[in-house]
């Protein structure tokens, strides 16, 4: 079994060319409505499986959340057919390894397995949809341990509030991007059975997620298991998405934020972005790249090498479907301060708005992100991965080969008039990230 591991470890990272852009799929829909996206890869001994179902933070109501991520936790409890506790010792036996993710918009569960154990991986998925332990034992459980995740991730991580989008509260007013994504624990400690139980019943169901195969198999045995598998779970009536409309900001807000496990501040500029969708987010992404990746950015060349006036410098979008946020931060070198640092930001980011990049680093961006394309579908992961966010989160799989044709295709003059627009100070939230030894 040994051998099957690191067999496994070995193929996930097999090389994509970088000469091979284009990623080869095909999809369909069972008659269940349930979303099926295969791309068959047979050069290594290797799949991936990835079921996304279209529900996240986003979707809870107030008074009630957590849900969403809760259930990232309380469906590897086991199943009707998987005897409590032993999701994770099955998989490792098999040689597989899996996990899941929540986002404010999607819950994702992803396993990787030698070929050989194809039927394994498509039965334990439809379990999960089917079968799951869903009873007060898991409940309580489970809740322990998103508590320790909070103290580990948010409570005691210096800077978490901003790595894990805490701050967010700060620049909606109105949508629920405002909350954590690992919700309020206040409500989930009064959340009854009941209601974890209908949570289950509104979002998880086959014509709400999409599941992409990836990997050594044949399509014509791939298809077959799919459909005995998930082709005969039930269809059930798709939740309404509520849309929320945040108003655009109009004024600079300026606000402080505590944390007990630093004791350097920091400058945060968060700005209400497009959608992940929209052509401009990619330009911002772009931006970000230009301002912060990298020792020869900009801000990192300005106020990190040359003047020396900060510890740390970063920039970058975190992409939404109904809208992005934009990041920009400093951690001062000793007394400079953080309004010292906000302007030298500004300087940069005036330079973006009002005068055109050099061609040189329009070509240095544009070979960053052709690097990053082919890191991110160098395994059958990786594309699996992909595939399913191309199409419930971009609404086109085919995103997946034309993301560098539209970066390619993004010009100097897009990204002046996107950084004056988006960046302008007017839109953004600016705060003083201080240590709680600081509060008066």
């Amino acid at each position: 079994m040994k051998k099957n591991i690191i067999t496994l470890a070995t193929a996930l990272f097999v090389g994509f060319s970088a000469n091979a852009q284009k990623v080869e799929f095909e999809e369909y829909n069972l008659d269940n409505g349930m979303h099926v996206i295969l791309h068959q890869d047979n050069s290594a001994p290797v799949i991936a499986l990835e079921v996304l179902y279209n529900v996240g933070a986003k979707d809870e109501v107030d008074g009630k959340t957590g849900m969403a991520h809760f259930y990232e936790h309380l469906l590897f409890t086991g199943t009707k057919n998987i005897e409590r506790g032993k999701w994770s010792e099955i998989q490792s036996s098999r040689g597989g390894s899996g996990n899941a993710t929540t986002s404010a918009d999607r819950t994702n569960y992803y396993e990787t397995f030698p070929s050989n154990e194809l039927k394994l991986a498509l039965w334990m998925e439809s379990e999960r949809l089917l079968h799951p332990i869903v009873d007060q034992k898991a409940v309580d459980t489970q809740n322990e341990v998103v508590k320790e995740e909070k103290r580990q991730r948010l409570d005691n991580a210096p800077y978490g509030k901003i790595i894990y989008g805490e701050v967010y509260k700060h620049l909606f007013d109105k949508h629920n991007y405002r909350r954590p994504i690992i919700g309020f624990i206040k409500d989930l400690d009064n959340a009854k059975l009941e209601e974890f139980k209908a949570f289950y019943d509104k979002w998880y169901m086959p014509n709400n997620a999409v599941l992409v195969l990836a990997g050594d198999f044949q399509k014509k045995e791939a298809k077959s298991l799919i459909k005995s598998y998930f082709g005969t779970i039930p269809a059930r009536t798709l939740p309404k998405k509520v849309t929320i409309i945040e108003p655009e900001r109009k004024k600079e807000k300026r606000v402080t934020e505590y944390d007990s496990n630093i004791q350097l501040p920091a400058v945060v500029l968060l700005h209400n972005t497009p959608s992940m969708k929209d052509r401009e987010s990619k330009v911002l992404d772009v931006i970000s790249t230009i301002l912060s990746d990298g020792k020869s950015s900009r801000l990192q060349k300005k106020l990190v090498e040359d003047k020396k006036k900060a510890l740390a410098i970063f920039s970058f979008s975190r992409p939404m479907v109904d809208y992005s946020v934009y990041t920009i931060g400093a951690i001062p070198l000793g007394k400079n301060s953080l309004d010292d640092l906000i302007k030298e930001i500004d300087e940069e980011v005036l330079k973006l708005q009002t005068e055109l990049i050099s061609d040189e680093d329009l070509q240095k961006v544009r070979n960053k992100f052709e690097n990053r394309f082919v890191s991110s579908n160098s395994s059958v992961q990786g594309i699996a991965s992909s595939l399913a966010s191309n199409y419930m989160l971009m609404g086109d799989t085919h995103r997946i080969n034309n993301e560098l044709e539209i970066i390619n295709s993004i010009t100097k003059e897009e990204i002046r008039a996107v950084a004056k627009k988006y960046l302008a100070k007017n839109r953004r939230v600016v705060i003083d990230y201080l240590p709680t030894s600081k509060k008066k």
